[in-house]
């Protein structure tokens, strides 16, 4: 594999710069000195950034981009091989590599380089751990995969030896970093466009767990369903979080506020540690937050600082974000896109004030639509109205014959006040028409739906 000096910047081309996470990788090369340029369909707040820092940038992708000063070109697993910028390297014979990649390669330049891993809660534990750490003044190097407000992006250079990131299993491209501290939030059924069962994502985490050095440190979900196969045998330390009182660190006494934050009792091996608030809502911040406690104290930040953080953290965008009001209406857009982040979305919404809780879900890919039918109707039942969107096609053709209507169909056999339209406009004005003063609206899904509620709100 192509080695980078980072002593000796070179030019990088990125195809498909805009992505979050390849923006921040171009940021990071930007600002250590390299000749950054790239390509995408189309402009964006993330790549108007870039450029206004030196990338230069072209649209879309052509194969006339790709030019002799290259000396490096990285892409995504979006990308297909026949993409004609793809193509041209290759025949140019420029060296390519993944993304997955070019982050492990940038993590080897930290001493700590922390990944944050799970099928769920990753951009959330992010930005918690990222919030603390700033707040203690540890000047952090930080890639995370939402914008963080504080940062007013999903990226920030520092100065120090941490590296914090998130690592996801979809490609197995976490399996190309190279961690001194991982996080294993949870393990469930996902990407199985890649994957072939939860056998075969099990095995992938149990191979990220590996990658760590012996002088490293695994802190893990100890609720994951047989835990000790991820830890068994393995030379780092392990660290665990969860709700039994086995669990090094662990909580008891929860309480919620009005709007469904969490409160808590930290205990920390069978000692109480005090108490611990949350501003962001649900049952599964708290094991979030767990793990964010776990790490820190690792770090040996000052409980005081996490505690605060953590009582003023308010999320990232898209996640339980609250958009603003209309007429009365409260209108919230989330990114969960999978059964278990909408059930742990809806139960949160449970605890907000409102009269009748609307849901507008756009299924994300065909595959994950089909695996999941019936998981997606029961989770999606806990909202009084669903209101369905076409399918978020994202990298995906419909090669398995998957519709909303399908999901339309498992939902009203629960019983439930359930709609389907083919465009936002029909949604907005039905919307306009059927919800009232009282109500909460969601918009929820990984593709574009939260467009739904900004344009009711003008915004």
């Amino acid at each position: 594999m192509y080695q980078i000096n980072f002593n000796s910047p070179i030019h990088v081309h990125f195809i498909g710069i805009g992505g979050i996470s390849m923006s921040g990788l171009a940021q990071i090369l930007i600002e250590a000195g390299f000749t950054v340029s790239g390509s995408d369909q189309k402009k964006s707040p993330l790549t108007q950034h870039l450029v206004s820092m030196g990338a230069k940038i072209n649209y879309p992708q052509m194969a006339s981009n790709i030019n002799d000063s290259i000396d490096l070109v990285v892409y995504t697993a979006a990308i297909a091989q026949n993409n004609p910028e793809y193509c041209a390297a290759l025949e140019k014979k420029i060296p390519l590599m993944t993304r997955a990649d070019l982050l492990g390669q940038i993590m080897k330049n930290y001493k700590t380089p922390i990944a944050v891993s799970g099928t769920h809660g990753k951009t959330t534990t992010t930005s918690m751990i990222s919030e603390v750490l700033l707040a203690a003044g540890t000047d952090p190097t930080l890639s995370i995969g939402g914008i963080l407000k504080s940062i007013n992006g999903n990226i920030r250079v520092g100065k120090s030896d941490y590296f914090v990131t998130e690592a996801c299993e979809y490609t197995n491209s976490f399996l190309s970093f190279f961690p001194h501290i991982s996080i294993i939030l949870n393990i469930e059924e996902d990407h199985l466009d890649f994957f072939r069962d939860i056998d075969d994502i099990r095995h992938s985490f149990r191979k990220f767990s590996e990658i760590l050095p012996e002088d490293g440190y695994l802190i893990i979900n100890q609720n994951i369903d047989h835990m000790e196969q991820f830890v068994e045998g393995l030379p780092c330390k392990i660290i665990t979080f969860g709700t039994d009182a086995t669990a090094d660190y662990n909580y008891t006494d929860v309480t919620f506020d009005a709007f469904g934050c969490a409160s808590y009792t930290l205990i920390k091996k069978g000692q109480n540690c005090g108490t611990v608030k949350l501003s962001v809502v649900g049952e599964h911040n708290i094991l979030n937050s767990l793990s964010v406690i776990a790490l820190t104290d690792l770090l040996g930040i000052d409980f005081a600082i996490v505690c605060d953080t953590l009582a003023s953290f308010s999320g990232t965008e898209r996640r339980f974000e609250h958009k603003g009001e209309i007429a009365g209406i409260q209108i919230l857009d989330d990114y969960a896109h999978h059964p278990t982040e909408i059930t742990a979305t809806l139960k949160a919404a449970a605890n907000y004030p409102h009269q009748t809780l609307w849901c507008v879900f756009q299924p994300h890919t065909y595959t994950r639509t089909k695996t999941f039918l019936k998981e997606f109707a029961q989770a999606l039942s806990l909202a009084d109205k669903i209101v369905l969107t076409d399918i978020y096609a994202a990298r995906e053709k419909n090669t398995v014959g998957i519709s909303s209507v399908d999901l339309l169909h498992e939902l009203e056999k629960l019983g439930k006040e359930c709609y389907y339209f083919q465009n936002f406009d029909d949604i907005e004005n039905f919307l306009l028409k059927n919800c009232i003063n009282g109500d909460l609206l969601i918009t929820m899904g990984a593709g574009d739906v939260v467009k739904i509620g900004e344009s009711l709100l003008g915004i």
